[in-house]
């Protein structure tokens, strides 16, 4: 069941060079949510050199976000096809041609299309990234290795804004690229070391081949998906290219699910769904799009423009709901390692979660910061918990040669829900606000939903996480 097999079966290069593959899956991992959260704040400075309109440079940040949620899945069967390091060298590769790219742009149609290979390459990074490290380690080094999985993904997304912000400020925006391609550059000299210490799992997987078919309408419903969720702000949620959208993502994901039935070697190993606890699993990061992202990203406008904060206060107020993300997954590995369940752990970052968004009730025009500063806690614990602990825990439900495949799949439902979550929650509040409600109480409004959410996504998680009788 887990990879312990798998490590057993060839011999890892000592020490040194599973830190030295730790190190550059670690690097490479950094860099992409840093891409996802830092380019935003880029946009300004990209429009004013570039002259972009502002559907040009919505999709700067779109395209990126559209294409990684499209490819994820795929390039994790990849990866359990040709080998984990070459999937990941791979994304590493196109990663830094397209952060070059960006960097590059004379118009805002070439950086939207870099950002889109950028966003390709980006999932196969995180796919193959994931399921090297299950196959590189067991036990509870296994469990340390997602902990700094999950720590570093969060600092990527919590530093992202802050790093790119002072880079358009002194250097220019170019320089947000320049210096990704630059990080993935070093991860790309450490691949020859991670090849000698990753067994190759595809070697047992003699004549499979990839479902194109699967993973052509796979990706088209994606497409299809994920741009109806980006319009859908733009269009109206109820307007013909909205509704269409989502119309034909339901057919091909119909088609999709009858493709992989019949496919001798699916995208999809449709059996993966039969287990329920690593279902189970695979919800806990759709709870934490819902009840963290969202806050994420909109919880500092509410402090700008209800509470009277300027930004740099905003930002300094945020650290309460960040630094907990980057804390927690080395504690959950610690807790988990002196014998604390997983289950349990998870379980209780969901409960923090929903108590931490209901706290936030206490948000006010006036609100103390010492009001809210524990509910703020509670909110990144209950994503700093889970973050990496479920990786590591479903991947070692699934045989070896199964791990690309199943790391795509948790982190096309992660993309995915947070997209539709981030989504969601702003069509919400547009329609509150149009509504005649306040900014304070629309958002203390969505509070008590994104809490709900959680608590609905808690309750079905702990039924199939259950012990079986």
């Amino acid at each position: 069941m887990s990879g312990t097999t798998a490590v057993q079966a060839q011999p890892v290069e000592g020490a040194r060079g599973q830190g030295l593959t730790l190190a550059a899956v670690l690097l490479a991992v950094f860099v992409v949510p840093m891409s996802i959260s830092g380019t935003a704040v880029a946009l300004p400075g990209i429009g004013a050199d570039l002259a972009a309109s502002d559907a040009a440079l919505q999709w700067v940040v779109n395209a990126f976000n559209v294409a990684f949620a499209c490819c994820t899945l795929v390039w994790g069967s990849v990866a359990d096809l040709v080998g984990r390091v070459r999937v990941f060298a791979t994304g590493a590769a196109l990663f830094a041609v397209a952060a070059t790219a960006s960097a590059l742009a004379g118009n805002a149609y070439v950086l939207d299309a870099a950002r889109a290979l950028a966003g390709i390459a980006g999932a196969a990074i995180f796919s193959a990234g994931a399921a090297i490290l299950s196959t590189a380690y067991e036990g509870p080094a296994r469990a340390r290795a997602f902990a700094l999985f999950g720590t570093v993904a969060g600092i990527g997304v919590s530093l992202g804004p802050t790093f790119a912000g002072q880079l358009v400020t002194s250097v220019g925006w170019r320089w947000v690229f320049a210096l990704h391609a630059a990080a993935l550059a070093v991860a790309l000299l450490a691949v020859p070391v991670i090849a000698r210490s990753v067994p190759d799992a595809s070697v047992r997987m003699p004549g499979r081949r990839l479902d194109v078919s699967g993973a052509l309408v796979f990706v088209a419903a994606m497409v299809l998906l994920t741009t109806g969720i980006v319009q859908g702000s733009q269009w109206g949620w109820g307007s013909a290219g909205v509704l269409a959208l989502f119309a034909g993502a339901v057919v091909a994901l119909t088609v999709f699910v009858r493709v992989e039935r019949h496919s001798a070697h699916p995208v999809l190993d449709l059996g993966l769904l039969r287990e329920r606890r690593f279902v189970g699993l695979a919800l806990v990061p759709v709870a934490a799009s819902f009840g963290f992202v969202t806050l994420l990203t909109y919880l500092p406008s509410y402090l700008t423009a209800v509470t009277g904060r300027d930004g740099s206060a905003a930002g300094w107020l945020m650290l309460l709901l960040t630094v907990p993300v980057l804390v927690s997954p080395l504690l959950a590995a610690k807790l988990v390692e002196r014998g604390v369940a997983a289950r349990v752990l998870i379980l209780v970052s969901l409960g923090c979660l929903v108590v931490g968004d209901l706290g936030l009730l206490l948000f006010s025009p006036h609100a103390a910061i010492a009001a809210v500063a524990l509910p703020m806690v509670a909110t990144g614990a209950g994503m700093g918990l889970s973050a990496g602990l479920v990786d590591g825990q479903a991947l070692a439900l699934v045989a070896p040669e199964r791990a690309g495949m199943a790391a795509g799949f948790v982190n096309t439902l992660r993309l995915g829900s947070e997209a539709i979550a981030v989504a969601v929650y702003g069509s919400v509040l547009t329609t509150l606000l149009a509504g005649g409600h306040t900014y304070n109480s629309a958002f203390h409004g969505l509070l008590w939903g994104l809490a709900g959410v959680c608590l609905v996504l808690g309750a079905v998680v702990a039924w199939l996480l259950r012990d079986r009788p």
